[in-house]
């Protein structure tokens, strides 16, 4: 949903702090304000991510912070909320306390969600890959992931295929199927 258009990051952050708009999480793309609105199934994709790559972490000693949904970046001018981001302790040993953390994050994982569009999800790939973020676009409808690097051509998985976690976690070996959920016909 487009709030406004052509504003600037000041009344980005004058807008988001208004008392009607307590709660709601919003981005920053290109001068408009999008309120970020999900689903409960791309919600579970995400938790799902996230729960597999601790995991990993935990299995690895990997030190980093971790964000979910509501926890925004500064990518280039624009402000996002990736639905999982990672920073490793090496760039930011304690985590931000900003509502737009001004580092960018080691990896990103954006969930499609049906009010995304699709022209503002490509402006945030690439300013994402402009700041050398590695960014997975998991799709739930056809449930695949691209993944993207600066540098590399995209990559587009499907379930029979598994995310490679490089550069960010090399020893990630991540099966695209694991982070959907089997249908009840597919147990």
């Amino acid at each position: 949903m487009v709030v406004n258009a052509l504003l600037s990051i000041r009344d980005f952050e004058e807008y988001i702090v208004l008392p009607e708009n307590l709660g709601k999480q919003f981005e920053y793309v290109r001068g408009e304000i999008l309120e970020v609105v999900s689903n409960n199934y791309s919600s579970h994709i995400a938790s799902r991510i996230s729960y597999l790559i601790q995991k990993h972490m935990e299995l690895h000693n990997i030190k980093g912070n971790l964000t979910g949904a509501d926890g925004g970046y500064q990518i280039g001018d624009d402000r996002y909320m990736p639905d999982f981001g990672f920073i490793s302790s090496a760039r930011q040993p304690k985590p931000s306390h900003d509502a737009y953390n001004p580092l960018a994050p080691d990896l990103a994982v954006e969930v499609i969600s049906p009010t995304d569009d699709e022209k503002k999800l490509r402006v945030k790939i690439a300013n994402y890959l402009s700041e050398n973020v590695t960014l997975w676009v998991v799709n739930p409808n056809d449930e695949t992931v691209e993944i993207y690097q600066a540098g590399k051509p995209a990559t587009i998985l499907n379930k029979e295929q598994a995310i490679s976690g490089a550069p960010v976690f090399p020893e990630l070996n991540l099966a695209v199927k694991d982070i959907f959920p089997m249908l009840d016909d597919e147990a």
